[in-house]
């Protein structure tokens, strides 16, 4: 609805709502500043990497937009209205405003790094052809190195706080005409699960690993709660090639390059992971395996999370080992692989 901010505001306002309590200087701004954000018709037809961060940045503002009244509704919702609900409304838009212009320049970095290329990946029923069946990986089919999608292959990793499972089912699912294999990850903490994940893979005839979508079922503890056991709270992060504008990425290529960049999976706001080759000769080692001078080092990011990094390391053969964050040092290592046939 056209200034729609503006009529809430003046409409509260004229209510009496707004006097004293909510009719702020950040109210009436942020009510203005969304008018004046809107895109023009001519940048909605640009196109090209950047030219999505653009529209994205206004996006994140209209939903800054929408947390802030809804926000506010609720603390107007009370015959005896805090001030300090509203105080903490407005420190939340504050926050909000911030982390908008942050993911705003990441996106933009990346697409520089991507020369500015629009996310158009050869996926789909038109490039079926050129997809492998997952069911013939590890018995007519090479499977990649570093990622062996071979049906019962299982890693356990473990950090200070978490272990996580992955394993390689014996189950498929066909995503816009290209048959994907199912890998379930399940992170646990004390015991409880916490996330339980049905990724979405497949494998090209060149032998590079696409990533199709994936369904996270994020699970918390509460406490009080009896019985007190883990709770599904939301499915964060999930989304599937084809569906909502998502798009599948390149997970990992059969012949990595360095300094290439990638884009794993794309759904903007919700999904937006990229790799970028750092070595092919890197060395590590993990209790559950190890490297010495053939090992594959990404660099993993996202600008949703633009201060977020992590560094991989993979060994051929074996898959992921390590996953470091420089930043801090923590480190989630393989302790255990079991392959088929090895």
């Amino acid at each position: 609805m056209k200034n729609e901010p503006s009529r809430i505001v003046f409409a509260l306002a004229g209510m009496g709502v707004l006097t004293g309590l909510c009719a702020t200087p950040t109210v009436v701004a942020f009510a203005a500043l969304t008018l004046l954000s809107a895109p023009s018709p001519a940048k909605a037809q640009e196109v090209g990497c950047s030219a999505s961060a653009r529209l994205l940045r206004f996006a994140c503002a209209a939903d800054l937009r929408d947390d802030f009244f809804t926000a506010t509704a609720r603390c107007i919702d009370n015959n005896n209205p805090s001030a300090t609900c509203i105080d903490d409304a407005e420190d939340e838009l504050d926050d909000g405003r911030e982390e908008c212009g942050e993911v705003f320049a990441a996106r933009l970095d990346l697409c520089e790094a991507l020369d500015d290329a629009t996310h158009e990946p050869p996926f789909g029923l038109a490039f079926a052809a050129d997809f492998v069946d997952p069911t013939e990986i590890g018995v007519s089919v090479a499977p990649n190195p570093y990622f062996p999608l071979v049906a019962g292959n299982r890693w356990t990793y473990e950090d200070a706080e978490e272990t996580i499972v992955v394993e390689v089912l014996a189950e498929t699912k066909l995503i816009d005409g290209i048959t994907c294999v199912t890998v379930n990850d399940i992170v646990t903490e004390d015991d409880d699960v916490i996330e339980d994940t049905d990724d979405w893979y497949a494998q090209d005839t060149d032998g590079n690993v696409w990533y199709c979508g994936e369904i996270s079922k994020n699970y918390e503890v509460f406490d009080g709660d009896l019985p007190e056991e883990p709770e599904l709270v939301d499915l964060e992060g999930s989304w599937k090639h084809a569906q909502e504008g998502a798009k599948a990425g390149l997970l990992l290529p059969f012949v990595p390059t360095p300094g290439d960049v990638i884009r794993q999976e794309v759904k903007y706001t919700d999904a937006e992971d990229v790799i970028e080759i750092l070595s092919v000769t890197a060395t590590e080692s993990a209790p559950g395996g190890s490297c010495a001078g053939n090992c594959l080092q990404t660099a993993d990011f996202t600008p949703l999370e633009p201060d977020a990094l992590e560094h991989k390391f993979y060994a051929p053969g074996v898959g992921m080992i390590v996953e470091v964050k420089p930043d801090t040092g923590e480190r989630l290592e393989l302790m255990e692989f079991v392959g088929v046939g090895q």
